[in-house]
């Protein structure tokens, strides 16, 4: 609570004080602003504190508000981030990151606390953020759990501020193309200098008789190729090895070509990776197109 809103209720600021004093009950989190315990305060404590300090109209945004969302892909926050008015004189202090703003969103209302929306809580985490793989992996996560779409990210992000936008602009690229995570985001780049012609991506391909064969992360239709990017991660438990090898065994039944690359290859190697999928792309040329369609 704020020590004025105690003292509204009666409580006298002589008693916050002492209170608040070393091994009192209670203890100060900000200036003016008192948690009612004297335990290690929480992250949702910190969270609320925040919210106070900002005052009237301050919404959470960044990694804490992302978590909000349901959003995991982040690392462990550092802080405490808020979004508040322009005009407002309230500055950053402690856990708390202070950041004001012109284009102060319609907040969203998540476990009680006010939230800016998925898209620009992951645009405000990502702006503060050194790190090219976590920014693409965020930024893939939000499209991925449908909580907006690529070019809403892209409409954001040319709306917003300046500051901290090369990396978010890097990773946008490969997922506006239709690339998915990291790995996919380096096939994407892979593909952009290979001189092949444009793939899809991530699209389901089907027998004509309505089938399911598979959804290869690129697809190279007018050819009937594949190229599949499988990390040990998601494929190394017995019952994903069983469906990835289900999988393989579905591509050449139904007639279709397919390149298997693992992520860490592809970014050791990438020359080799490449020579590899020129081939590849050739031998489906020399092929008969399969008879498989895509939705």
């Amino acid at each position: 609570m704020r020590a004025g809103d105690l003292e509204a209720l009666g409580v006298p600021r002589r008693t916050v004080t002492r209170r608040c004093e070393p091994n009192g009950p209670w203890q100060r989190l900000l200036p003016g602003i008192v948690l009612l315990e004297n335990g290690e305060p929480t992250g949702e404590h910190r969270i609320r504190a925040a919210l106070l300090h900002g005052r009237a109209g301050a919404l959470l945004t960044g990694i804490h508000a992302m978590h909000r969302h349901g959003l995991r892909s982040a690392p462990e926050p550092t802080d405490v981030h808020v979004l508040v008015p322009a005009d407002r004189r309230v500055g950053t202090m402690a856990f708390v990151h202070v950041e004001r703003t012109t284009r102060l969103p319609r907040p969203q209302l998540l476990q009680g606390v006010p939230v800016a929306p998925a898209c620009r809580a992951v645009l405000d985490a990502a702006r503060r953020l050194p790190d090219q793989d976590t920014v693409t992996a965020m930024l893939a996560e939000v499209i991925q759990r449908r909580r907006c779409t690529a070019q809403a990210l892209a409409d954001e992000l040319a709306a917003g501020s300046r500051s901290g936008r090369v990396l978010p602009i890097r990773a946008l690229g490969p997922l506006l193309g239709g690339a998915r995570s990291v790995a996919e985001a380096d096939a994407w780049r892979l593909i952009e200098r290979s001189g092949l012609p444009a793939c899809q991506w991530n699209v389901k391909l089907f027998s004509t008789s309505g089938r399911y064969i598979a959804t290869p992360d690129a697809w190279w239709d007018e050819v009937g190729f594949a190229w599949e990017i499988d990390s040990r991660r998601h494929h190394s438990g017995p019952d994903e090895h069983a469906r990835t090898l289900a999988r393989n065994t579905r591509y050449p039944t139904a007639g279709a070509l397919v390149l298997q690359t693992s992520p860490a290859r592809l970014r050791r190697k990438p020359e080799a990776v490449l020579a590899e999928l020129r081939a590849g792309y050739e031998v489906a040329c020399r092929r008969p197109r399969p008879d498989v369609c895509t939705r």
